[in-house]
């Protein structure tokens, strides 16, 4: 098997050995198996935020299949949905909009799995996970044990989370999110998303609105997955934006973007930093390049290897840190290749 086959990037070589999880046992099984057999284990879903060096994995590849959402309901507390790690992260944005089940609308058309959104905290259009997130129930390899985490001790900030600052260490098995109830998705915190929606900043608009609008939005930019259109092969934004103290934030540009954060931090736009830097929408050299359609996602053009985006990502991270001294950091997985 290659790891070509499992990403939305269509790159990397191949598994030495691949094995499929449909069931939660199975998935704890076969990652106990291999942790007591020394063997390294990769885990795979929906392969959208992962860059697999062209030698692949020697190791054993998990695919992780598993399924099943449990909902409890009621008019007082809202939804408590507990969904699989192997569910699609966005079927289950699609249901919760014709549910009514409110907090996760802007986070249409992202792609993956629901067991890979705590781990980065995915985030969107001015919504994260962390926000409706109640527990993450994990395989703890580093004892064995299987035990839930309350969503206050995952240490949830931007694109980051506790199982990312331990790599390995958990393996997410169920994600249960608190959800209101209603036809308005939550207050809208984004922009560009209030100007699609003719609303002002901290209104709210119909969650089927507020889905079709991200998915139009996310469509323009080449953020929603269609094996015809290659500005979609790509891991999505591979930089993550640059959070920034104060004098490092005032020393850029004045028309830079500036976001101030609630613990004095600025936050900056990593495309902006991309495009002022010399780097517009289609740079690169055959098969990688910046998607036509956004800075911010390097693509695979059809016959890339990964040695080939790795050094695209290596042009475009050093260029912006020669032109505003930001080190770009970034965002996708990154076995068996570096940028460094």
């Amino acid at each position: 098997m290659d790891l070509a086959d499992l990403t939305t990037l269509r790159l990397g070589g191949p598994a030495a050995h691949y094995v499929e999880a449909t069931t939660e046992q199975q998935l704890v099984d076969l990652v106990r198996v291999a942790d007591e057999a020394g063997d390294p284990v990769l885990l795979v879903a929906g392969g959208s935020n992962l860059v697999v060096g062209d030698d692949g994995f020697d190791g054993t590849v998990v695919k992780v299949a598993t399924s099943g959402v449990v909902v409890e309901q009621d008019a007082c507390s809202g939804a408590t949905v507990t969904i699989a790690a192997g569910e699609s992260w966005d079927a289950f944005v699609a249901r919760a909009v014709v549910e009514g089940w409110v907090g996760v609308e802007a986070l249409s058309g992202i792609p993956g799995s629901v067991g890979a959104t705590p781990i980065q905290n995915v985030g969107a259009y001015g919504q994260d996970v962390a926000q409706s997130i109640a527990s993450v129930r994990v395989l703890d390899r580093y004892d064995g044990t299987i035990r839930t985490i309350m969503a206050a001790d995952c240490d949830f900030s931007y694109r980051h989370s506790r199982f990312k600052a331990g790599p390995g260490r958990h393996v997410v098995l169920t994600v249960t999110f608190q959800l209101r109830l209603g036809e308005l998705g939550a207050p809208v915190a984004y922009a560009e998303l209030a100007r699609s929606l003719g609303v002002q900043l901290g209104e709210r608009a119909p969650s089927a609105r507020v889905r079709d609008a991200v998915l139009a939005l996310r469509g323009s930019k080449g953020m929603v997955l269609d094996p015809d259109d290659h500005d979609t092969w790509s891991a999505g934004s591979f930089f993550t934006n640059p959070v920034l103290t104060s004098d490092v934030a005032a020393a850029l540009p004045p028309d830079a973007p500036r976001f101030a954060q609630d613990d004095g931090t600025i936050k900056t736009s990593a495309a902006w930093l991309i495009d002022h830097a010399g780097f517009a929408r289609g740079h690169g050299r055959g098969p990688v390049t910046l998607s036509t359609k956004h800075v911010l996602a390097l693509t695979n053009r059809g016959s890339a290897t990964s040695a080939d985006l790795v050094a695209l990502a290596r042009e475009v991270r050093d260029g912006v840190e020669h032109a505003f001294g930001i080190r770009l950091v970034p965002e996708p997985v990154l076995v068996g290749c570096s940028l460094d």
